[in-house]
């Protein structure tokens, strides 16, 4: 990878698991009566097609590992778990109280957070509640995160047992230090026993995650990790850039040094090797940070061109609406995002006061809806193109102009209807993508609020 290139395109950009980005929602255009709204609408359109998502997160986690920016509370008090199960149960009837006929759901997924934490017998009471009110689509995925150190067999086997046939285990990295530096101490011997007791199971799809570019992280350590995922060849594996955001409330990187982290060369470097390694062990690259063996689903969207991406990431299974419960989940209408209250206590209250407890949103414009549609297509197939009047706007020139430079560098192809990502482009996906971003050029941010691109 070119030193010069690296330089050039590192700035804080989005990861665009949406668009308008969250940072640059209109919240003056959004209230909890148009959000109701546009649920009943998305719904009316998808659920007798496609079906519905459902994302439920579990923020609970018994200690804090350092590299994490998502929303959670570390706690070893597991009292919590009954009354966040019981939330959740009444959050979804408040949504289905809207609706005109019974949800089906396509994908479901549990985040977190730890959704570990929660014991198998309050799992398996938060699925059969929500089928209380739902029915399973026909080609359903049933997805979750699994701890390696506190997934159990009974877990698994609950979890199978209603209909779950996906999961995904962190690993992050095997060095001991990165480990100890990110307060996430597992055994390469922990993972393989779960790794393999998930098979047993039955499960079809074992997943693990890996990040580059960690504290103490280097090409050697990467190269380890990757040597040892490879003995126990997970069907799909997250590749993750590390997300440096020390600035966010409650989040333990700020107890990193800059000195500690890999230079942006060095972390293009970490990736440019496991990429390599994972080719060469017959994983196939899936958009910008995902490999797939070619038995594997996310394999099969990509190749059928349905791959899709939200707010959990690159998905085999596209639906117009993906509800989101519990607290700081997002919601997805296709028209309109809407966030949860990020507080727990907070989060139960509004439950409990039957109201449905989101607290920001976005009404996407007409041009908000086309320019999430050509970043999408950049983000899921590395091309997009505006041959039909649906999928032009008129700031098309000047993307086209901000585009220039790229091509100029070898990044990408520009026709009179088609951007063509090339392969040494690939690592500049977000870089890209945002050259269509118009509301971040016309509104700079008077902070960072994004980690870099490399």
């Amino acid at each position: 990878m070119c030193t010069t290139l690296t330089d050039k395109y590192n700035v804080p950009g989005p990861r665009y698991t949406s668009y308008p980005t969250v940072p640059y929602w209109d919240n003056t255009s959004f209230s909890l009566k148009n959000w109701k709204f546009l649920v009943k609408n998305s719904f009316d359109q998808s659920n007798k097609t496609e079906g519905i998502s459902l994302y439920i997160h579990l923020p609970f986690c018994e200690s804090l590992c350092t590299f994490c920016g998502c929303h959670k509370r570390v706690t070893k008090q597991h009292d919590v778990e009954r009354p966040y199960i019981d939330a959740l149960l009444k959050e979804w009837q408040l949504y289905c109280t809207l609706l005109d006929s019974k949800p089906k759901i396509k994908e479901l997924h549990l985040g977190g957070g730890t959704p570990t934490f929660f014991s198998p017998e309050h799992l398996l009471r938060l699925i059969e509640g929500i089928f209380h009110h739902a029915k399973r689509s026909d080609c359903c995925e049933f997805s979750f995160e699994g701890h390696p150190c506190n997934t159990t067999q009974a877990h698994l086997q609950a979890l199978y047992n209603v209909g779950f046939r996906r999961v995904s285990f962190g690993v992050q990295d095997y060095d001991s230090t990165v480990q100890k530096a990110i307060n996430r101490v597992q055994s390469y011997e922990t993972v393989k026993k779960i790794t393999e007791t998930a098979r047993a199971v039955g499960y079809t799809s074992v997943g693990h995650d890996i990040i580059f570019g960690l504290p103490f992280q280097t090409e050697d350590t990467v190269i380890n990790t990757i040597r040892k995922t490879k003995d126990l060849l997970p069907d799909r594996i997250a590749f993750y850039s590390y997300a440096h955001v020390p600035w966010l409330k409650g989040n333990g990187q700020r107890g990193f040094e800059k000195s500690n982290l890999p230079t942006a060369l060095q972390k293009r470097k970490q990736y440019e090797t496991g990429k390599n390694l994972l080719t060469e062990a017959g994983y196939v690259a899936i958009g910008m940070d995902h490999f797939a063996l070619k038995k594997d689903t996310l394999y099969r969207a990509m190749k059928a061109k349905k791959l899709h991406r939200n707010f959990m990431g690159y998905t085999a299974s596209k639906t117009q609406m993906m509800i989101g419960l519990g607290a700081s989940s997002i919601s997805d209408s296709w028209y309109g995002f809407a966030q949860n209250v990020k507080g727990i206590e907070e989060y139960i209250h509004l439950i409990n006061e039957g109201i449905i407890p989101v607290y920001r949103g976005h009404v996407l414009t007409k041009k908000d809806e086309i320019i999430r549609r050509h970043i999408l297509n950049l983000m899921c197939h590395f091309e997009t193109g505006w041959t039909t009047k649906k999928d032009y706007f008129c700031e098309l020139p000047k993307v086209l102009d901000r585009l220039e430079g790229m091509q100029k560098d070898g990044l990408l192809i520009i026709t009179d209807t088609l951007i063509k990502v090339t392969e040494k482009g690939r690592p500049f996906i977000r870089n890209i993508c945002m050259a269509f971003d118009l509301r971040l050029h016309y509104k700079h941010p008077e902070k960072q609020v994004f980690s870099m691109t490399v």
